[in-house]
C-alpha cells in the first residue's frame, strides 16, 4: 500500500523560481546524478534565454541552463503541449548552447559538451514503450557494426574517454507514460514530477530536499499566490486550444451544412426535388466538415494570438506558414 506522501509544488514553476537559488541546487543535482548516472555537481545557473547576436537571429528558449564544476551545460525544460518540429527546435537549442560556450579566439579543444532534458505531459512515440528515451550521436564499423573507441587526441583530454563524447546528448521524458512503479533512484524523481509529490519511503540523493524545499506548505501568501496563477495559466492554456477546436469545428460545420442544403434546395427545383435535396444534404455534410476545420484553425489562431503567444509559435502549432497566420489574424 502507498505511503503517505508531501505535495509539492510543480517542477515547471520551481525551475523558474526556487531552483535558481544557489541554495538550492542540490534538488537538481540529485535529480541530474539520477540521470546521468554519474555525480553531478552545479556551479552556476547561465542566462536561460540566450544573447542573440542580431534582430534576425533567434532566442534560445530553455527553462534552465545549468553549468557543471567541469564546464558541461545542462539544458532542461518543461513542455505542457506538442509542437511542431519540436526535436528541430532541441537541435538548435544544444547547437547555440554549444557554440556559446566558446569565445572569439578560444581552441576548439575547450568546447562543452551539452546534454538536453527535456520533461514534457505529451506522447513522443506511437508505441510508447518506456517513459524515458536516450539519444546521442555514436560511430559504429561500417562493414562490422561494432562501436569503435576513438583517439583521445580526437576528442580532446576534457571528454570522459569510453563514457562520453563531444556529441550532445537528448533525454525526452513524456511523463504521463510514466505507470507510476518505482523501481530505482531515477523512478522516484520521475514519479515526483508526474504526481507533485514525494512519497515519505523515497531515499534518492536529493529527493529528500526536494521535499522540504518544494513544500507547498512552507511556501508563504505571496508565493501561493504566485503559484496559484501560474497553475491557472497552465490549465487556462490547455483549455482555450480544445475549446477554440471544438468551436471552431461545429461553427464550420453548421456553416457548410447550411451552404450546402441552400445549394441543394436550389439544385433540386431544376433537377427534382428529392434528388437534390439528398445531394444537398450530402454536399452539406462534406462542406461542413471542411469548413469546420478551416473555422477550427482559424478560431484557434485567433485565441492563441490574443493570449499573447507568438506568431511564429502559433506557426509552428498549427502547421502553417506565418504570412498565412497573419491573413488569418487579418480576416475578420
Amino acid at each position: 500500500m502507498k505511503k503517505s506522501g508531501r505535495q509539492i509544488v510543480t517542477f515547471d514553476w520551481a525551475i523558474k523560481t526556487i531552483l535558481r537559488d544557489k541554495a538550492n541546487f542540490d534538488v537538481l543535482e540529485g535529480f541530474l546524478t539520477a540521470l546521468l548516472q554519474r555525480s553531478v555537481v552545479i556551479l552556476d545557473l547561465l542566462e536561460s534565454e540566450s544573447n542573440r547576436t542580431d534582430e534576425a537571429d533567434k532566442y534560445n528558449h530553455v527553462d534552465l541552463l545549468a553549468k557543471t564544476h567541469d564546464g558541461e551545460r545542462i539544458i532542461i525544460e518543461v513542455q505542457y503541449l506538442s509542437e511542431m518540429a519540436y526535436l528541430k527546435r532541441l537541435t538548435y537549442g544544444t547547437a547555440k548552447t554549444i557554440v556559446e560556450t566558446l569565445r572569439v579566439g578560444e581552441p576548439y579543444a575547450n568546447l562543452k559538451k551539452v546534454y538536453s532534458i527535456s520533461l514534457l505531459h505529451f506522447d513522443v512515440s506511437h508505441d510508447g514503450d518506456d517513459y524515458i528515451y536516450h539519444g546521442k550521436t555514436e560511430f559504429t564499423g561500417f562493414h562490422t557494426h561494432h562501436p569503435v573507441t576513438l583517439k583521445k587526441s580526437l576528442v580532446g583530454e576534457q571528454v570522459r574517454i569510453g563514457e562520453t563524447n563531444i556529441f550532445p546528448e537528448y533525454y525526452l521524458i513524456p511523463l504521463k507514460r510514466f505507470t507510476d512503479v518505482v523501481r530505482d533512484d531515477l523512478d522516484q524523481w520521475v514519479y515526483a514530477f508526474k504526481n507533485n509529490e514525494v512519497l515519505d519511503e523515497f531515499t534518492a540523493p536529493g529527493i529528500g530536499a526536494l521535499k522540504e524545499k518544494l513544500d507547498y506548505l512552507k511556501l508563504d501568501e505571496k508565493e501561493r499566490y504566485r503559484f496559484y496563477k501560474h497553475n491557472k495559466a497552465i490549465r487556462s492554456g490547455e483549455g482555450m486550444v480544445e475549446s477554440a477546436r471544438q468551436e471552431g469545428f461545429e461553427e464550420g460545420r453548421e456553416k457548410g451544412r447550411e451552404e450546402g442544403l441552400a445549394e441543394g434546395r436550389e439544385e433540386g427545383r431544376e433537377e427534382g426535388r428529392e434528388e437534390g435535396l439528398e445531394r444537398g444534404l450530402v454536399k452539406g455534410r462534406e462542406e461542413g466538415l471542411t469548413q469546420g476545420r478551416e473555422e477550427e484553425r482559424k478560431i484557434l489562431v485567433k485565441s492563441l494570438y490574443d493570449n499573447g503567444m507568438a506568431i511564429e509559435t502559433i506557426a509552428a502549432f498549427v502547421e502553417l506558414s506565418e504570412p498565412a497566420i497573419r491573413r488569418l489574424l487579418d480576416d475578420k
